[in-house]
């Protein structure tokens, strides 16, 4: 059989010459595949601009710790594309994702679709042939057309904090974003909100009204706060007293108010509700670096993080999460994709960074030049120089401060290069 690595290379040709968020592609190959999204456990469908992947992680662990089995859909992959799918808690095997991909393939008959729409169309077939009891979907890029969007009448939706970003697809103004992203709301479905912006808020209250979705909006019917050295979760039905998220960084214990209000429309219990915050697993969000050449070369004295957080709302999260920590120099290594607000990005590091090493992504079309991640670097008052590669940075950074606190960020791109490589 061949390998799913070469199916998905002749994916990526099938792209259409114009880039257009539409479900008609969508509508076309659901179709010719029998409509599996029809035949999916529970839905809990997920959008917004940060925190998704970490608020689906804890839903995840929330359930599963009840017994459940869950289907879960992200993106991007990290390391593997395997990563995206996940049937009933597992990977999905490479034998059945080289078989569900080739016939996805044939169903679409060599016409135009996005990479995104083809293999989102594999993961819906997939998990229309896996018992389970739930699927976790996360929205790829906006939600009212994104590929995930084709479920008439899911379980559940999230919406996760929403900020400026994919300007060139979802809008230039917050409220234009929301709207976009409020386009998974359904009708009379329960919709859970996170903290949003005023102009965000009214945005999706809007939308819910109009189609008698009742809300569950964070500050209004459920609150969440760290409380000593852990958090409390509180709504009308109780209290959770819990302890703090095991997945590092202030905004963790807002996602996790997120993933636990979704788990109370479920019906989770307190042990479930546990669960959520200390079992679940996220891999390049403040993740701390202690194996492989990576590693090895930073020496037993330095400390080296992962963070794979890309906007500013991102560098927002990885400032706050990094001045919580105990004191020592810290320097950042930085590659970004020439789609995002560096400046931006980079604006909201500069207190928390003694000094930037840019270096490009390899392999990635859209890498930022480290020469420009620099250049930008030092426009917003940091100390910034080049390096080949992200080794390279670790060494010179370890030779002139063998105690640094060592933080590899910027692309999610970035961080799946490094989880491949020092694995």
């Amino acid at each position: 059989m061949t390998h799913s690595d070469a199916i998905l290379a002749r994916l990526m040709a099938l792209h259409p010459k114009v880039i257009d968020l539409s479900l008609d592609r969508m509508h076309r190959i659901l179709a010719a595949l029998d409509n599996p999204q029809d035949r999916l456990p529970a839905v809990i469908h997920i959008a917004g601009t940060n925190g998704k992947g970490s608020t689906q992680a804890m839903i995840r662990a929330g359930l599963e710790a009840g017994g459940a089995r869950v289907h879960a859909y992200t993106s991007p992959h990290l390391a593997r594309f395997h990563e995206r799918i996940r049937l009933a808690g597992e990977l999905i095997p490479e034998a059945d994702l080289a078989a569900t991909l080739e016939e996805c393939e044939a169903a679409n008959d060599g016409a135009p679709i996005t990479y995104f729409e083809i293999t989102t169309a594999a993961a819906l077939l997939a998990f229309s042939r896996v018992p389970a009891d739930y699927t976790l979907l996360e929205v790829g890029l906006g939600g009212r057309l994104d590929a995930t969007n084709v479920i008439s009448d899911p379980a559940l939706t999230v919406i996760t904090p929403v900020s400026i970003d994919h300007t060139q697809f979802l809008g230039d103004t917050l409220e234009q974003i929301a709207g976009e992203k409020a386009g998974i709301i359904k009708p009379r479905v329960p919709c859970v909100v996170a903290d949003q912006q005023d102009g965000a808020l009214r945005v999706i209250e809007a939308r819910a009204a109009g189609l008698t979705a009742p809300l569950s909006i964070s500050g209004q019917h459920w609150h969440v706060a760290q409380e000593r050295d852990g958090i409390l979760f509180q709504d009308d039905h109780g209290v959770w007293d819990l302890p703090r998220p095991v997945l590092a960084g202030a905004h963790q214990i807002r996602n996790a108010g997120t993933a636990l209000a979704a788990l109370r429309q479920l019906g989770a219990s307190h042990a479930q509700a546990r669960a959520a915050v200390t079992r679940a697993e996220w891999p390049a969000r403040m993740q701390r670096l202690t194996h492989g050449p990576l590693a090895e070369t930073a020496g037993p004295q330095a400390e080296l993080w992962l963070d794979g957080g890309h906007n500013p709302a991102g560098a927002a999260a990885l400032a706050a999460t990094l001045a919580d920590l105990p004191e020592r120099p810290t320097h950042l290594i930085c590659g970004m994709l020439n789609t995002k607000d560096v400046k931006g990005y980079l604006d909201l590091l500069r207190p928390v960074g003694e000094s930037l090493t840019a270096v490009s992504i390899p392999g990635e079309a859209n890498t930022l030049p480290a020469a420009e991640t620099a250049e930008l670097a030092a426009s917003v008052g940091m100390k910034a120089s080049v390096a080949d590669d992200v080794l390279d940075a670790v060494r010179k950074l370890v030779s002139e401060e063998p105690r640094a606190r060592i933080m590899i960020c910027g692309s999610l791109y970035l961080a799946g290069q490094i989880l491949r490589d020092n694995g």
